[in-house]
C-alpha cells in the first residue's frame, strides 16, 4: 500500500503540511483548530467518520515521543485509504463501523516542545531565555512545552499529589520534563484538550506515548469496569504488557483526567522499545505492532 508521507522528524511544518495534504486528498476528513500552544502554534484535530459517539486518540504530549505523531498520521491515512478503496483494515470493516461513530485525532498536543527539541530554544520565540535557563544548554532532552511544563503532569486529576511527588524529587521550577506547572490546567494545550473533551464527550480516549510496549488503563477507584476488559483485549492484540501506575507517572495525566472527570475507559499506549526519541525509521515496525489495536480501540 502506497502512502503519501515518508518518515521524517515531525516538526510543526511537517504536521501542518501533513494535515493539509490529508484534507486535500480525502475531502471526507474534517479538520479543526481546537486551540493554540503557548507560542501560538495551531493544535490540529482531524475527524474521521460520523459526528457522533466519538473516540479520541491524542499523540505527542512529550517532545521526545514525537514518533507517536507519525504513527497517528499513518493511521489516519490508512483509514482513509481503506474507506476510499472499500477495504478492510486488519479484517475489520472500519468504514462500516464508522458510519455510526467518529474518531477524533490530535496528532501533536505539544508542537512547541517538538520545535524546541528539534530546532533549539529560538523556536520558543519570546520564551527563548526562560527555555534556555530551564534546559541548561541541552535541548536534546526537552519534553515539556514552551513554559517548561510537562503537559502530562498538568491535568486536574490528583495534581496536588503529583506536585508533592515532584517536590520530593527536587522538581520545583520549569524544567525539560516532569514539572507539572504552578496550577492544574494552567497550560493552553491542556485547556484545549479538556475543552474538546467536555464539548464532545468521547466514549473512549487513547493517549499515545513512547516507549516500552506497555498499556496503562487504571486510575484508582475511578476506573470503569469496561476499561479492564478492553485493556486485556488490547494487550492480547498488540502483545504489549498491562502495567499499573507508579511514582511520578501516577497522577495528573490525560488518562487520569479523562477517567476521573468523564468516567470513560481511557488508556495510555507506550509505543515501541528503545530510548526516546525513537527514530523515524522505527515507524514501520512500531505502526505494524499497534495497528490492529488502534482499529479495535476505534470500533469497540
Amino acid at each position: 500500500m502506497k502512502y503519501i508521507f515518508t518518515p521524517c522528524e515531525p516538526d510543526y511544518a511537517y504536521i501542518k503540511k501533513s494535515v493539509d495534504s490529508l484534507q486535500a486528498e480525502y475531502p471526507f476528513l474534517k479538520t479543526e483548530i481546537i486551540g493554540r500552544s503557548v507560542c501560538g502554534r495551531k493544535l490540529f484535530a482531524v475527524r474521521f467518520g460520523r459526528s457522533a459517539n466519538p473516540v479520541l486518540i491524542a499523540a505527542c504530549f512529550h517532545a521526545q515521543e514525537r514518533l507517536t505523531a507519525l504513527v497517528t498520521l499513518r493511521f489516519i491515512e490508512r483509514l482513509c485509504l481503506s474507506a476510499k478503496n472499500r477495504q478492510t483494515v486488519c479484517g475489520i470493516d472500519v468504514g462500516g463501523a464508522l458510519s455510526r461513530r467518529e474518531i477524533i485525532f490530535i496528532p501533536c498536543v505539544n508542537p512547541d516542545g517538538v520545535e524546541i527539541a528539534l530546532h533549539g530554544a529560538e523556536s520558543a520565540g519570546k520564551f527563548k531565555e526562560s527555555v534556555e535557563r530551564a534546559m541548561s544548554g541541552n535541548c536534546d532532552l526537552w519534553n515539556a512545552n514552551a513554559h517548561g511544563v510537562d503537559l502530562n503532569h498538568n491535568f486536574n486529576a490528583g495534581w496536588d499529589i503529583s506536585k508533592s511527588l515532584e517536590i520530593s524529587a527536587g522538581i520545583t521550577a520549569p524544567a525539560p520534563r516532569r514539572f507539572g506547572g504552578y496550577a492544574p490546567g494552567s497550560e493552553p494545550e491542556v485547556t484545549a484538550l479538556v475543552r474538546l473533551c467536555l464539548r464532545r464527550m468521547p466514549r473512549t480516549a487513547v493517549a499515545l506515548h513512547s516507549q516500552g510496549e506497555e498499556i496503562y488503563f487504571e486510575y484508582g477507584e475511578h476506573t470503569p469496569e469496561r476499561a479492564e476488559h478492553l485493556a486485556k483485549i488490547f494487550a492480547a492484540s498488540s502483545g504489549y504488557t498491562l502495567v499499573k501506575n507508579a511514582g511520578l507517572a501516577s497522577h495528573a495525566g490525560f488518562k487520569d483526567w479523562t477517567t476521573q472527570a468523564l468516567g470513560i475507559p481511557s488508556f495510555t499506549f507506550e509505543l515501541g522499545k528503545g530510548e526516546n526519541p525513537l527514530p523515524p525509521s522505527d515507524l514501520e515496525s512500531v505502526y505494524k505492532s499497534i495497528e490492529e489495536t488502534l482499529v479495535l480501540a476505534c470500533v469497540m
